[in-house]
C-alpha cells in the first residue's frame, strides 16, 4: 500500500482521525515511499506510531528499540517491542549502546541516534522515523524561550533532520498529533506499553514544565507547534543569506579568515559560527554573541580556541597558538 493511502479496516482498531494525519505526514516526508525505519522505546508514543505504520505501510517498514543499558528494566522493554513486531510480522532489531562520561541524557541520545544510523544505513532504509509529537514541540519550544534562544533554537524539532555523515534522513511525522491522541492510538488496540519513571521526574526541566502545561489549558500545543514550523520556516531564510554572506563577505585560507563587518546581527552571528567552527571549535550560541559585541567595539575576543580582532573594519580570525609549555 502507498504511503498515505488508508485501510478501510485498520488494523487494530486504530482510530481514523490520529491515522489520517499520520499517513499525511508520511506522504509529505517520504514522498517516494522507500522504506523506513522505526525508533520504538516500547513508551505510548512510539508504540502508537509502530501501530499507525503497520496500519498505513504495511510491510513498508522496520523496527529498532536501543538498549542503553542504563536501568535493569531496560531489556524486558526491548523484549516488549520485540514481542509488540512479531505479533504483526514486522522486523525488529535490537540495538545496544554504551553511554560515554558526562550529560546523561545527552550522552544517550547521542548513542542512540548514532546506533539508529547505522543500523538504517545497513539496512537500506531511506528515513528513520521518531515519535515526537505536538506536545514535545510545545515543551521544546518554551523550554528555549526560557532560556533566550534564537531563531535556531526557537525552530524547535525539525519535521526532517539529516545527521552528518548518515545517508539516512529523520523523520518526525507525529508533529501533527498531541500526546493524548497517541495514548488513544494504543488504549484502542489494547497494546501493553512501558511508562519511563524519568518521564515524571522532577529533576528534569522538561518534567517541570510539561506538569506545568498541563494546568495551563488555555496554551494550545499544536499552536505552538506551527509557530514553530514558522520560525523553521524563518530559520532555513537566514541560512541562506548567511550563505550569501559567506560567498560574498569571507575570504578563507588555511590559517586565516577575514569577513567584511556584517551589520545584520542574526546573519553575523551565524556568519562568526561557521568561522569559529571551520577552525574546529564548537562554540555556544552566548559566546558568539559576546565576540560580536567585542568586535563591534573594536576589541578582540578569543571563543573556543579561535582569536578574532578587527582591522579596517574586517573582521580577522585565526586559530589560537598552542600554548608553551615548560
Amino acid at each position: 500500500m502507498r504511503t498515505g493511502a488508508v485501510s478501510t479496516a485498520p488494523t487494530d482498531d486504530v482510530p481514523r482521525e490520529p491515522l489520517e494525519r499520520f499517513a499525511a505526514a508520511l506522504q509529505r516526508l517520504n514522498p517516494d515511499d522507500g522504506p523506513i525505519g522505526l525508533a520504538v522505546s516500547g513508551g505510548p508514543d512510539s508504540m502508537a506510531m509502530l501501530l499507525l505504520a503497520h496500519a498505513t505501510i504495511p510491510g513498508r517498514f522496520e523496527v529498532a528499540t536501543v538498549n542503553h543499558g542504563l536501568r535493569p528494566e531496560a531489556v524486558d522493554e526491548c523484549a516488549l517491542v520485540v514481542a509488540a513486531c512479531a505479533d504483526r510480522g514486522v522486523p525488529c532489531a535490537v540495538l545496544p549502546v554504551e553511554i560515554g562520561d558526562g550529560n546523561i541524557q545527552a550522552r544517550a541520545r547521542e548513542a542512540r541516534y548514532a546506533a539508529l544510523c547505522g543500523w538504517a544505513d545497513a539496512s537500506g532504509l531511506t528515513a528513520i522515523a521518531t515519535a515526537h509529537h505536538a506536545d514535545d514541540q510545545a515543551e521544546t519550544l518554551l523550554m528555549r524561550l526560557n532560556r533566550g534562544s534564537g531563531v535556531a533554537g526557537l525552530a524547535g524539532i525539525r519535521d526532517v533532520h539529516r545527521p552528518t555523515g548518515s545517508n539516512v534522513a529523520v523523520i518526525r511525522p507525529l508533529l501533527q498529533l498531541r500526546r493524548s491522541d497517541l495514548r488513544r492510538v494504543v488504549d484502542s488496540a489494547r497494546l501493553q506499553v512501558v511508562d519511563d519513571p524519568s518521564n515524571a521526574d522532577d529533576r528534569f526541566d522538561r518534567v517541570r514544565l510539561r506538569k506545568a502545561l498541563a494546568q495551563a489549558d488555555w496554551l494550545d500545543p499544536l499552536a505552538l507547534s506551527r509557530s514553530a514550523n514558522h520560525l523553521a520556516e524563518a530559520d532555513d531564510a537566514l541560512e541562506k543569506m548567511a550563505d550569501c554572506a559567506m560567498r560574498d563577505r569571507v575570504v578563507q585560507d588555511q590559517t586565516t579568515t577575514i569577513c567584511s563587518a556584517i551589520a545584520e546581527t542574526a546573519i553575523a552571528l551565524r556568519v562568526i559560527g561557521r568561522i569559529v567552527r571551520s577552525f574546529g571549535g564548537e562554540p555556544r550560541g552566548a559566546d558568539l554573541g559576546r565576540m560580536l559585541h567585542a568586535l563591534r567595539r573594536g576589541d578582540p575576543a578569543n571563543v573556543a580556541g579561535v582569536l578574532a580582532k578587527v582591522e579596517n573594519d574586517k573582521w580577522i580570525f585565526r586559530p589560537e597558538p598552542p600554548r608553551r609549555t615548560r
